[in-house]
């Protein structure tokens, strides 16, 4: 990563603010971008000079990519911070920095492009000699996969090759649920991500999902950070992230470890990065993906190792090995959700539109996650703040509706 002095940020919110902190903090210029909308939001304040890239929508504004290049080319900025989400995983945005004389802080585009193909992901993986789920990929015939499907055994997964967030996934037990599964994940898969294409893996009962932590500088060093335990899930979305996890002592970290350095080496990665892995009932681990891009969850792994992930991402200087991130508590994270109705006992979540921060200040809630908490503690039941600590901690209004607590994964 080539140097460089003034730093757009092209993204919103929370992370938008800590990455303009960060910058300031390390002696860089900044630059925020705003929507419309977004005109009087406190990222648009912190920044050193601030460029409207458009319409409220984020397909008019923050997914722009020629908005967000002609900001950087108007205000002298020659690197651009993709936060998390919108254009963070986008490949062509990286390569379009790259043309322009942009430096983008993330992963080379080529890293972006394989690890956003599970299929293609999978495939590199093997060959780095990192474990992976036995499966098949590489042809959309459903002859080929109705055989697979029998070499595999059952149950198994169908499971698109691109996207994320749980969609295109169906388990699948029995044989002659096959066909309409291959067709629901298909069609999900399609409209999700404009991509049709599946595999199948075979399917782990009662694993565990378990990520680590990895960064890579433009020097060829490449160090794991720990590992975060996102077990429990609702829909496939991660609830609560915790570090270290309940299940991983140090000969497993270890493995995990470096089978997640030699993930990023395979694709010649750069920057920060997780990868995660599905533990079986033995305890043996299993390559599920890699996540190109600053995690929401990162704080987690701050918080344990005490160190800053954002301000590693802006410096230019190499990772000097061997540097050892050393874990030194439990740290667990959570969305804060409105409960909006509870119908034959099962819990709906909605969208809180409006909360109030600790300063008075307003902010809107966008989507289902409205806020969430890194907490520390010595021990893990401690570390999960009660409802009513959450919402102290938010300066939530009393009227408003408690945070629900989810119960750690068996």
């Amino acid at each position: 990563m080539s140097g460089f002095s003034k730093v757009l940020v092209a993204n919103r919110g929370e992370i938008a603010c800590r990455v303009l902190c960060a910058a300031r903090g390390l002696g860089y210029e900044t630059v925020a971008v705003y929507s419309e909308a977004d005109a009087m939001a406190p990222h648009v304040r912190l920044a050193d000079q601030a460029v409207c890239i458009g319409k409220a929508k984020a397909t008019d504004s923050y997914l722009r990519a020629d908005a967000l290049l002609a900001a950087a080319a108007r205000t002298g900025a020659d690197a651009v911070h993709p936060g998390y989400g919108f254009l963070s995983e986008n490949a062509a945005f990286a390569d379009a920095c790259a043309t322009a004389g942009v430096v983008f802080i993330g992963p080379p585009a080529s890293a972006i492009r394989l690890m956003g193909d599970k299929a293609l992901a999978k495939a590199r993986m093997r060959e780095a000699g990192v474990p992976t789920v036995p499966g098949f990929w590489g042809s959309e015939s459903t002859d080929e996969l109705v055989r697979a499907a029998e070499r595999i055994g059952f149950p198994l997964l169908v499971k698109a090759t691109a996207g994320g967030g749980g969609r295109g996934i169906r388990v699948v037990r029995q044989p002659g649920e096959l066909a309409e599964a291959l067709a629901s994940a298909r069609a999900e898969a399609a409209s999700a991500f404009g991509n049709a294409e599946v595999m199948l893996e075979r399917f782990v009962e009662r694993g565990r999902h378990v990520e680590v932590q990895v960064f890579a500088d433009a020097h060829g060093h490449v160090i794991h950070l720990g590992e975060r335990d996102c077990t429990a899930q609702r829909r496939r979305q991660k609830v609560i992230e915790e570090a270290p996890s309940p299940i991983v002592d140090e000969e497993l970290r270890a493995r995990m470890g470096a089978a997640a350095v030699a993930a990023a080496r395979a694709v010649d990665y750069r920057g920060a990065g997780t990868v995660e892995f599905i533990v079986d009932a033995s305890g043996a681990p299993f390559f599920l993906e890699m996540n190109t891009r600053l995690q929401v969850e990162h704080p987690v792994t701050e918080l344990v190792t005490g160190l800053e992930l954002l301000a590693w991402l802006l410096r230019v200087k190499p990772v000097e090995a061997p540097w050892q991130a050393t874990l030194i508590g439990r740290k667990e994270i959570w969305p804060v959700h409105q409960r909006a109705a509870e119908l034959g006992g099962m819990l709906r979540t909605g969208l809180e539109d409006t909360f109030y921060l600790p300063d008075g200040s307003r902010a809107a809630g966008n989507g289902a996650l409205i806020a969430e908490l890194a907490v520390c503690a010595q021990r893990a039941g401690r570390a999960v703040a009660s409802p009513g600590e959450a919402r102290a901690m938010l300066g939530l209004p009393a009227r408003r509706a408690a945070a629900q607590a989810v119960p750690a994964a068996s």
